[in-house]
């Protein structure tokens, strides 16, 4: 019967300490609250994370704007070479059909000249 009275004896103890330093952090935790150099402290660094949030959001907008901005003049520029190109690409191919016209006039007069010594 001893070992569980000292057991008893020992759970008894040790539930008295839990309670002991749960009072104490209790204690700790309402002078800490209640200080007010404390809580205006914590206010500042509050007001501080909310202004650096509130920058950060801002630099992120300017540079998205940013980015949006050069992403256009972007797809301008692309918009416009490929104008360029395809405007090359159809004088390229109106030489080509002026050049096949002139060049079967030549073949017509060579041949017709060639029929008329015939004759």
């Amino acid at each position: 019967m001893k070992d569980r009275e000292s057991i008893a004896e020992r759970l008894k103890t040790a539930a008295e300490a839990k309670r002991a330093l749960l009072e104490k952090a209790r204690a700790k935790a309402k002078t800490i609250a209640d200080d007010p150099e404390r809580s205006a402290a914590r206010r500042a660094i509050a007001t501080a994370r909310d202004a650096r949030a509130a920058e950060r959001k801002v630099a992120k907008e300017a540079e998205d704007r940013r980015i949006e901005a050069e992403r256009r003049a972007e797809e301008t520029a692309a918009k416009s070479a490929a104008e360029a190109r395809e405007a090359e690409a159809a004088a390229n191919a109106a030489r080509q059909a002026d050049l096949a016209v002139e060049q079967k006039a030549a073949r017509d007069a060579r041949y017709a000249a060639r029929k008329s010594r015939r004759k």
